[in-house]
């Protein structure tokens, strides 16, 4: 039996003849939180809705809690879309009884209750949708994705627009689905929240799979490639060194980016011509600073790109 919820085999989806997911394989473990990044247009969404069977691959074949079978409506997957949608003129609890029923959950009720007090939305169970702020109704929409107690949730931005309050609430009970056994995918351009969270990452890059691992081996395999140095007596480092990409400043330290073949000794060799170093290590970059390396590339980084494992 499989321990994966989620698997894509050399999965192909075209638009207009032009491949959107292009021969992607994902395994996505049983119980996991799996991050999705990507730049906007990378094919994060469109994957996502071939896990949900809105769109069925062109090639290769999908396969989610153990079936293949292209039913699109699953009690046991639950669903947060980026673009929100609940029946403006229903009131909060008419909303959640509704999509419960869509779902085949019988009474309801105590459920709701529960969920409602948790996400400290019960004094707001008459009200109608259109009269909640964009956050309080994605609060509402958090709750229909897992109102029937799904074992695969599918989130798509969930912490997009949310105040830091309600954002680790939201935090907070996605890590709790993790703990007991559901699993979870989510998509989000805040890398500090996939960092985080997420107990492995996946990134599209134009329809193709460029990252897949977990975040320490993934931050392991891109830390040779950054170094952090400071020289004494406030001496700034020169622009424009052999072997360095790029080049940031922060709180007094230079961060470097290099190439994948320098040699982080000559660099230092370099470096004491200018005067003292003061200080000079190989850091871990941070899934951001990947992400960033990756979505905007030098123009012979591309072809280079590691697919971790």
């Amino acid at each position: 039996m499989s321990t994966a919820a989620v698997e894509l085999h050399q999965v192909i989806k075209r638009f207009s003849g032009q491949s959107v997911v292009d021969e992607v394989d994902l395994s996505v473990p049983t119980g996991s939180i799996y991050g999705f990044i990507g730049p906007n247009g990378s094919g994060k969404t469109t994957t996502m809705r071939l896990i949900l069977r809105i769109y069925q691959p062109d090639q290769g074949h999908v396969e989610v809690l153990g079936s293949r079978d292209v039913k699109t409506a699953d009690p046991r997957v639950g669903y947060l879309p980026e673009e929100r949608g609940l029946y403006r003129r229903m009131t909060v609890r008419q909303i959640l009884r509704y999509f419960a029923a869509l779902k085949g959950v019988r009474r309801p009720g105590p459920l709701i209750d529960d969920y409602l007090e948790r996400m400290e939305a019960s004094s707001w169970q008459k009200k109608r949708i259109e009269q909640l702020s964009k956050g309080m109704a994605q609060k509402v929409q958090f709750i229909v994705a897992l109102i029937a107690n799904p074992e695969l949730v599918i989130l798509d931005e969930p912490f997009s627009g949310l105040d830091p309050v309600n954002l680790d609430l939201i935090r907070s009970i996605v890590l709790e689905l993790r703990d007991r056994g559901t699993t979870v995918i989510f998509s989000t351009h805040d890398m500090s929240q996939a960092q985080r969270m997420c107990d492995r990452v996946f990134m599209i890059y134009r329809g193709k799979k460029v990252l897949d691992g977990t975040i320490d081996s993934i931050r392991q395999s891109y830390g040779k490639c950054m170094i952090r140095a400071r020289m004494a007596n406030g001496v700034s480092i020169p622009e424009g060194l052999p072997g360095v990409l790029a080049q940031t400043i922060d709180q007094g330290f230079s961060d470097l980016r290099l190439n994948s073949d320098s040699d982080r000794q000559n660099l230092l060799n370099q470096l004491t011509q200018f005067g003292d170093v003061e200080h000079f290590e190989t850091v871990r970059p941070t899934l951001h600073d990947i992400f960033v390396q990756i979505a905007k590339p030098e123009s012979s980084e591309l072809e280079t790109a590691e697919v971790l494992k």
